[in-house]
């Protein structure tokens, strides 16, 4: 990938620790800090990584988000006495100070703009702080849950004043409400706040109002203030993957950032004592990259909260590793959303639908009665349940360590004519013919016809889907003289040879091949402007667009929220992504298409195109090792009728494909059309 990852860390950061007793404070402590560091060394990621030293926030930092008497306070706290200490955090809600703490807040927050100038000097791609104390719950004049300084908003106002940065995402997954982030930019447009978090109708901990789906934002930044409250524990990968599908992937894309900024908060995975989620580290992995393509790739994440010791490293780890652009784990446990976040993703996407054009045919919110009722007997269930839940936290929860992803020795390999250069950093890849391979494509494919070249072409695309199975080879990319005829040879051959499941994503008008659709070995998703015949099975899906793929805004909706959907929970093992010659998708579009479908077949994608088309090839190449696509800019509304017809769409597929959902069963199992 060009340009690296940034990786902040000090020692410093760990030198302050509650110094006295406090049930609530006790789980922030320093090993956070020195097992995430430590396992980054352990798997060799902190080598591979651009180590940038951390400086402290100036004052003038601070005071973007926060006010003159709070940092005049906050600057008191080292010449404290325990007392005192003690004294002074009692004014402010679970948290605690420290001699150094401020010292480590001023270092926390700097780290944050650290990361920001480096990306956006281009000195690195993207980049992660490991930062102590948290920052997300700070208000102007407050510390509040373990934070001093709001690193993340402090990060995000740096950017709109040192770069003139435009647009901000602020992605907050961390299990707790980032209140202090929502404050601080909820009257303002330029920043886009996301944020899912441990709620239970407002019983848990920071117990506001506003942390609920409802809070939209106010005065001119109404709807740029996104908040999932989660109502149950024990969410799991399923229930993450939805709400990006369904609700921050659309508007994310709509709204096209400047830069990306991750509130990285690892107590929303599985085993941690504030969570209380089930959500598999592994899960970050595919999170990160969603979120890759946006900003031409220009993310920064910033550690917030995560008290596991086991949990919290390896999810770093995964959300490291891919920043750095390794292919993604296979997705764990993909079962479909639970009803309680149907409901959460419903009545959001509900409270959204007059900001954003792509949520615009979300179902009206449940009538009160119904959500009423539902929180009434919610609320008994839990109280019976408490008991048997407090039982069963008391021991210890178990999961299994993330599989080792290992990146294969070559990331884009290429079958191109002799007379189309190769791009830089990726290989020419051709083989030799194999006897038994040709008389079976002599057979099957070119009885006809005595084309040497075209022999020898689908010799080679055998050859290399063969290294791709063996992981040998992560990606690649062919100029085929038929794309139809490459395709149906590629899929027989990884269907029935290699046993494979393959996902078929066919962008333009073209017969593809049922192959494989009757018994599930294949999902055929083809995107075109022609009216499907009647839908031929569960597996053979076709998305009628007006414009085809030429209507930007349409296309990537359609990609967002119902093909990638289809292609976690499907989980095959090879990606085949075919463009027609009349596809009319822009170069930009095809490129965002090509990095998002990375995060499934553990990267395994082999895209096909018709020879001559050898103006693609850079750009594609280009996404297939891992550079970022170019943004979209903002996105008009699509075609009405094209919105109707994919609902129609999601709304009849839902029944076999539980990613599809987006409001819980009772309330209609889909949305309106």
């Amino acid at each position: 990938m060009k340009m690296g990852t940034a990786l902040l860390y000090d020692e410093e950061m760990t030198k302050y620790k509650l110094l006295w007793v406090d049930p609530v404070c006790k789980i922030e402590v320093p090993e956070r800090l020195t097992v995430s560091h430590e396992a980054l060394i352990k798997t060799g990621l902190a080598d591979r990584c651009v180590s940038v030293p951390v400086r402290e926030a100036t004052d003038a930092d601070i005071l973007l988000v926060h006010s003159e008497e709070y940092l005049e306070a906050v600057k008191k706290t080292p010449y404290m006495t325990l007392e005192d200490l003690q004294e002074f955090t009692l004014q402010y809600g679970d948290v605690y100070f420290h001699p150094n703490i401020y010292h480590c807040a001023k270092l926390a927050a700097g780290a944050a703009l650290q990361l920001v100038d480096s990306v956006m000097t281009g000195k690195v791609r993207n980049g992660m702080a490991l930062v102590r104390p948290p920052g997300h719950h700070s208000m102007r004049s407050a510390a509040s849950g373990f934070c001093v300084f709001n690193n993340v908003a402090i990060a995000a106002q740096y950017a709109k004043q040192q770069y003139g940065v435009k647009r901000v995402l602020i992605v907050d997954w961390d299990v707790h409400h980032g209140q202090g982030v929502q404050y601080c930019f909820e009257d303002d447009p330029s920043v886009l706040y996301f944020s899912w978090h441990r709620y239970e109708h407002q019983k848990f901990w920071p117990q506001l109002r506003e942390s609920d789906y409802n809070s939209v934002g106010k005065e001119k930044g109404s709807g740029f203030n996104i908040n999932v409250p989660w109502n149950k524990v024990g969410m799991k990968n399923s229930d993450y993957l939805s709400v990006f599908c369904h609700i921050l992937l659309p508007v994310a894309y709509e709204f096209s950032p400047d830069l990306v900024l991750v509130c990285a908060g690892f107590d929303s995975a599985i085993g941690d004592p504030e969570g209380e989620m089930c959500a598999s580290p592994d899960i970050f992995a595919h999170l990160t990259h969603l979120l890759m393509n946006l900003a031409g790739g220009k993310l920064c994440a910033v550690l917030e909260g995560g008290y596991n010791l086991t949990s919290l490293p390896q999810s770093v780890c995964q959300t490291v590793q891919t920043l750095l652009g390794d292919p993604g784990p296979r997705p764990a446990n993909l079962d479909g959303p639970c009803e309680s976040a149907l409901e959460s993703l419903h009545c959001v996407r509900a409270a959204h639908r007059q900001y954003w054009s792509c949520l615009k045919h979300a179902a009206e919110l449940p009538t009160s009665d119904v959500t009423t009722k539902r929180i009434k007997l919610a609320a008994e269930e839990e109280d019976k349940l408490k008991k048997v839940e407090e039982e069963k936290s008391a021991e210890e929860e178990v999961w299994p360590e993330p599989p080792k992803r290992v990146a294969p020795a070559v990331r884009t390999a290429l079958v191109l004519p002799d007379d189309v250069a190769c791009p830089d950093g990726c290989k020419r890849f051709s083989s030799s013919e194999h006897p038994v391979i040709v008389n079976k494509l002599r057979e099957n494919f070119l009885k006809d016809a005595d084309d040497s070249d075209a022999l020898t072409t689908l010799s080679s695309l055998i050859a290399l889907v063969e290294k791709m199975e063996r992981n040998e080879i992560c990606n690649g990319l062919a100029l085929v003289p038929d794309v139809s005829m490459a395709m149906m040879c590629v899929v027989q051959h990884a269907a029935t040879a290699l046993r494979n499941r393959v996902l078929v994503v066919c962008v333009g008008d073209a017969g593809v091949s049922s192959h494989g659709t009757e018994d599930g070995t294949t999902l055929v998703v083809q995107f075109s402007n022609r009216e499907p015949e009647e839908q031929k099975c569960k597996y053979h899906i076709s998305v009628c667009l007006k414009k085809g793929c030429s209507d930007v805004s349409g296309f990537t909706q359609a990609v967002l929220g119902l093909l990638l959907p289809l292609g976690y929970e499907y989980d095959p093992s090879l990606v085949l992504l075919a463009r027609m010659p009349d596809s009319g998708l822009c170069d930009s579009v095809w490129q965002q298409l090509t990095g998002l479908l990375q995060g499934i077949a553990q990267g395994h994608t082999l895209v096909l195109m018709q020879e001559g088309e050898t103006s693609c090839v850079g750009p594609t190449a280009s996404s297939l090792f891992g550079d970022a696509a170019p943004s979209l800019g903002k996105l008009h509304s699509p075609l009405p009728e094209d919105v109707e017809a994919l609902e129609r769409l999601r709304h009849r597929l839902q029944v076999d494909w539980k990613l599809l959902q987006t409001t819980a069963p009772e309330s209609g199992g889909g949305d309106e059309h």
